[in-house]
This record gives C-alpha cells, structure tokens and sequence, in this order.
C-alpha cells in the first residue's frame, strides 16, 4: 500500500526524484572532513529557531507596555516557557557559531571559486538576512540593552546624507524607539525575515546541487565524458544533465555514509547545546547581558552600550571610526567586501592546503583580526582597545587586498587529479 501511495504521489509530484536527488542518491566528495559538518548543523538550528519562535510567539505580546512582561510570563508561568526561550535565545548565539565556521571553511578550501561563486553570493545573503533578524529579534525582549542597542544602531541611518534622518525616522516609526518600533519590528522577525531566509536557504542547496560541493583538495569529481574507464564510473550522477558531459568519479552517495556521520555530528552538537542552555544560558553575559533583565527605559543608559558577540567584529570596526558616517561605510564595507570574495581571488588553485604559505598566513591573520575585533566589540572603548581595533580593521580589509595582489601569479603546489582518502 505503501509503494502505491509513493507511486502515485511520483506520478503527480516528482517527490522521490527530488529526494534521490537533493539527499539520498546525491554525490558527494569521499574525502569530506570535520569542517563540512557545520552546514547540517545550521539547518538544524534554523528548525530550532523556527518551531521555537512559533511557540514563543504564542505568549508574547509585541506592545511597549506588554513586551518585558510577557516575556517574564512566559519565563515564569508558561508551561515550558522557560525551556522555549532558553532554546531560542541560546540557538540564536549557536547559529552564528555554526554559520561562522561554515563560512571559514568556505574561506579555507576556496569553496567560493569558479564555478560556486553564485552560492557564495546566496550563502552570504543568507548571512545579512541572519544579522537583520538576529537585530531585530534582539529588540523583543524589550531590556534595557535592547533597547539602547537598537538606539545606538538605527541611529546610524542618520548620517546617510540627505535621507538620513527621514529614513531613520521610517524604521523607528517614531522619533524615538518605542512600541511602534517594536511592533514594526517583531512583524520583519516573525514574518517577513523567516520567508527570505527559508528561500534563500533553498536557493542555496539548488545551487550547491547543481554546481556540486567543494572538498578538502578543492579537486573536481566531475570528468569530462569517457575519460575515465568505465569500472570506475559511480554509479551515482548529479544531475541528468551531466550524464551526457561527464562521469562522476571519486563520490559516494550522501545516504546512508554522510547522514550517518552528520547524525554523530548533531548529537554532538545538541549536547554541548543542551549543556550551555540548561546550565549557562546567560553566556557569561555574552548570550544575556544583565541589563537586559531590566525593563527598557529611556532615561537609564547602560553603564557600556555592547551588542551581542556576534556583532562584536563589525561594531568594532564602526566604533574606531570617529567619523559617524565614515565609521557607518566602514561597518558595511567589512560585509560587502565578504560578497566580493570570489573576485579577490584571482588564484585558480582552491584548498589551502596545495596554495603558498602567504595565502595561509594571510588567511591565519584574518582569523586573528577577526577575533580580535569581536572581542573588543564587547569591551568597553578605550585607547588602548580603540588602538588594537584600528590594528586589527587594518588586518581585516588588508586580507582582502593581499589576496588581491598575491593570487594573480602565485605559485602553488600541484593538485592532484582524483581525490584522495
């Protein structure tokens, strides 16, 4: 009854196909690493954030008066509420944790090159849509950091020229930041961000499937057609276009090899997720600052106004600009320039591992600045951090224009023709 119901549903939605070939029979590289766990690993936090924000939603009311108490209702007298909150406040950190590891391993094995830049461009969507929603979901829980955060920050669109302040006052809805900001604000969380991350989480996963994934040696497991001998061919192809043009070599199917390896790698991850959430939830202030815990209040500025950690690296690099409008370019220059990666490279060799040691420093000091720059954006300003700041911005862009100038003629090591491992 089972293979009826199947076949009947194929005959008018092509769901086995799709599923064969998006998961099931898909072919991946054999020599996949610990570093290409994080992309399953973000889908599930995205479904962690999703089905919790549903709940959560429940029980709050997106008012100036009724925000902080609502969320306090659903901490203190819903069933489970605290647990939801937990999850979602806590999933909200992992994401960017999960997200940043993806995009490094992108960084480390050239995984933005021809002919994957059009998935890098839909990943790196998929970044700025996260910040946007991370943003104003940081609004919600209406504390007082959130509040003076989301200060600090729309207030940056008044430095734009001309537009500036009508523009600000537009995305407050207000001429100043309350209720109906929050309530502009909790519909772009709950509604219209969710739907442009979903499909721009979809367009992702076509793209990848249809150019195929990246590995470890950056090596191609597509061949041009009869290249190979035929005892070699896999019996799995990526799409039925490609049969006609080449022969898929040195791949497994994705089911069962890489879903029983991602399902180690999840429950991994969910218990070192269940750990920080049952048993440190605040971060150490990271994840939940104090001042949050009180109501918002226009006429109490926190004692040091910091975002979340994870907007730590692109703060900095506003707050060591003393210009205001300069220091806007800076912090929106830092995401661009990470959109044009796969123009900066101009190399041809994609994995780190076959390009010259200047590329692996270079790489090496971004993730240094990186850090860096993230750790001071939780700190308070002061000379001496304002002065590694500056240091480190320097580092961040001089990645960019490093690669620029050494990739053109650089001398790598030789790739091999087929995978290994």
């Amino acid at each position: 009854m089972l293979a009826n119901l199947m076949a009947w549903i194929d005959k008018r939605l092509p769901l086995t196909d799709a599923v064969n070939k998006h998961a099931g029979q898909y072919p991946a590289p054999k020599n996949f690493n610990f570093w290409y766990v994080f992309g399953v690993l973000a889908s599930v936090v995205l479904v962690n954030q999703l089905l919790t924000g549903v709940w959560l939603t429940m029980s709050y009311e997106p008012s100036g008066e009724g925000a902080f108490a609502s969320v306090e209702y659903i901490m203190r007298d819903v069933d489970y509420g605290w647990l939801l909150r937990y999850m979602h406040s806590t999933g909200a950190s992992a994401f960017f944790v999960v997200v940043y590891m993806h995009m490094f391993r992108g960084m480390m094995y050239g995984s933005y090159q021809k002919p994957r830049e059009l998935l890098w461009i839909f990943g790196m969507l998929i970044f700025l849509v996260l910040m946007a929603e991370a943003f104003m979901g940081y609004l919600l829980p209406w504390g007082n950091m959130s509040y003076w955060g989301a200060q600090v920050i729309i207030s940056l669109f008044g430095a734009i020229p001309i537009i500036g302040d009508d523009l600000t006052l537009w995305i407050r809805g207000d001429y100043v930041i309350s209720g109906a900001t929050l309530n502009r604000f909790f519909a772009l969380h709950v509604i219209a961000m969710p739907l442009v991350l979903v499909v721009l989480v979809f367009l992702h996963i076509l793209a990848l499937h249809e150019v195929g994934s990246n590995n470890p040696e950056g090596t191609d497991i597509k061949k041009p057609k009869g290249s190979v001998p035929l005892e070699e061919h896999s019996k799995f192809t990526f799409h039925e276009q490609y049969t006609k043009k080449y022969d898929i070599v040195d791949a497994i199917p994705f089911h069962p090899y890489y879903t029983v390896k991602d399902l180690v790698a999840i429950v991994i991850f969910l218990i070192i997720f269940s750990w920080v959430m049952f048993f440190n939830p605040e971060g150490g202030g990271y994840f939940m600052e104090a001042p949050n815990f009180e109501p918002a209040n226009g006429l109490k500025t926190p004692e040091h106004i910091a975002p979340v950690w994870y907007f730590g690296p692109f703060y900095t690099i506003l707050r060591v600009i003393p210009d205001k409008l300069l220091g806007a370019v800076g912090m929106f220059s830092a995401i661009i320039v990470l959109f044009l990666l796969p123009w900066f490279d101009r190399g041809t060799v994609k994995s780190i591992k076959f390009r010259c040691t200047a590329h692996t420093v270079n790489l090496a000091q971004f993730v240094i600045c990186f850090i860096a720059l993230g750790i001071l954006g939780t700190l308070p300003s002061t000379p001496v951090y304002n002065l590694i700041g500056t240091i480190a911005t320097f580092g961040y862009f001089g990645f960019f224009l490093a690669l620029w100038v050494y990739s053109k003629n650089e001398k790598t090591k030789p790739v091999p023709e087929r995978v290994s491992g």
